[in-house]
């Protein structure tokens, strides 16, 4: 579930106290939704507080999400406006508080089994990973099922906020049946009109929705998408926003290029074309110096079709890296692997993520910048959870010892053994081949 400023801003410290550690589970909120009439009340967001206002909630009368669903088949989720199981990886970019932003949302393998209403549901599992400036900023685990009736329901999500790569805050987090109801976050049919709320437990984490337009045409990654939806959202702080929803892609967008914004770049398998990288493709990717890689990128520029998102991300990235901004090597780099997944399989690419950084993290290391360091070991072992159920047990056990190495190196902040296990961990990740 993509997330904004407003959804990620700090709460009140009794907030993130509960969400850091939890409360017993009360098997009563199975059951229990939040009120359908009454009050929600707004909650500031610096402080975390609600204040005597109430939200402009609709009535019930517009509500679509108040009957009970079914799951009989809950992994296999598939509406078009929310294929959370057909799609494998998608990336998104654009900008957030003046910072380019990036993010790559993966179905992980795994399914997690939750508890609602008494009765348990398997839900599938998606990693969200935020990128801001190339550093990492968040990841969630965000947990889908699909109801027999088409509509997708939010099970909830695992939060983990990052300062300086290192978890300062798990704000955000909820789970079905712990904390409150399930809730949908896309209708089977959804029309114009339709209200639903993809988060219901107000006071820690709420959203209502309201679909303001439904069979528009949008301007996909390689050309037209017809039948998305564009959605209006009220927040617990009493923000809103729009997000557009299109078919093949689910969240589609959010915000707008003047403005902050976060829009698929690229999403697989509905974008893939496969076959070998083409050659300009491939010489971009051997390009070495801010030169030679500027020219690469115009040479493939003009021979293949690139999305504009990203092709404006590597641009402004490459006069970035022209003026000394010293993330914007980075970035480049995220940007030219993001290119490879159109033709690569979504495994080749995410081991080429953890070559990436691997070999930022002895960048960092030499730089001896001890957030860098952080984040880039917080960055491998995100990617790492991608990347391991696909090697054998061998595979596996050198790299997580590596890993291992590198966490106990960061959280030492001893940059001399971090550029050691830097080196080791590039070459047994290009022995993956």
């Amino acid at each position: 579930m993509l997330r904004t400023p407003a959804a990620c801003a700090a709460l009140a410290t009794a907030t993130v106290l509960a969400a850091c550690t939890g409360s017993p589970p009360d098997p009563a909120k199975d059951a229990r939704a939040a009120p359908t009439t009454g009050c929600v009340h707004v909650v500031d967001e610096a402080t975390g507080r609600e204040q005597p206002e109430c939200l402009p909630i609709a009535p019930d009368s517009k509500r679509v999400d108040l009957a009970a669903p079914v799951f009989s088949t809950p992994l296999a989720v598939d509406n078009p406006l929310f294929p959370a199981a057909r799609v494998r990886q998608a990336v998104y970019g654009g900008q957030v508080d003046g910072e380019p932003f990036r993010t790559e949302v993966t179905l992980l393998p795994a399914t997690k089994t939750i508890t609602w209403r008494g009765e348990p549901v398997r839900v599938l599992v998606s990693q969200y990973t935020a990128y801001s400036a190339g550093r990492i900023v968040e990841t969630a685990y965000d947990w889908y099922a699909q109801a027999d009736d088409g509509s997708v329901w939010y099970f909830g999500e695992d939060v983990f906020n990052y300062e300086d790569g290192v978890v300062a805050d798990t704000e955000g987090t909820w789970q079905a049946g712990r904390d409150g109801p399930a809730a949908m976050i896309m209708p089977g049919r959804p029309q114009a009109g339709d209200v639903y709320r993809p988060e219901n437990v107000p006071g820690r984490v709420f959203e209502q929705v309201t679909v303001k337009e439904a069979g528009k045409t949008v301007a996909g990654p390689y050309g037209p998408v017809d039948g998305a939806i564009l959605a209006g959202e009220l927040h617990m702080d009493g923000s809103r926003e729009d997000k557009v929803f299109a078919p093949g892609y689910g969240e589609f967008s959010t915000g707008t290029p003047s403005s902050e914004l976060e829009q698929v770049m690229l999403a697989v398998p509905g974008d893939a074309t496969p076959g070998p990288l083409p050659a300009r493709l491939r010489a971009l990717m051997d390009a070495r110096g801010t030169a030679a890689t500027t020219a690469a990128w115009q040479a493939y520029r003009a021979a293949d079709r690139i999305p504009a998102l990203l092709v404006r991300q590597m641009d402004r990235d490459l006069a970035a890296l022209a003026k000394g901004d010293k993330d914007a090597a980075l970035r480049v780099q995220q940007n030219i692997t993001d290119l490879r997944l159109r033709y690569e399989p979504v495994t080749t690419v995410d081991r080429a993520r953890l070559a990436l950084w691997a070999r930022q993290l002895g960048t960092d290391a030499r730089a001896d910048e001890a957030g860098d360091v952080a984040a880039s070991v917080a960055a491998l072992e995100l990617v790492w959870e991608r990347v391991g159920p696909t090697l054998t047990a061998g595979q596996r056990a050198d790299i997580a010892g590596l890993l291992h190495a590198a966490r106990q190196a960061a959280d030492a902040e001893d940059s001399a053994a971090a550029s050691t296990v830097s080196g080791r961990l590039a070459d047994a990740v290009s022995g993956l081949g």
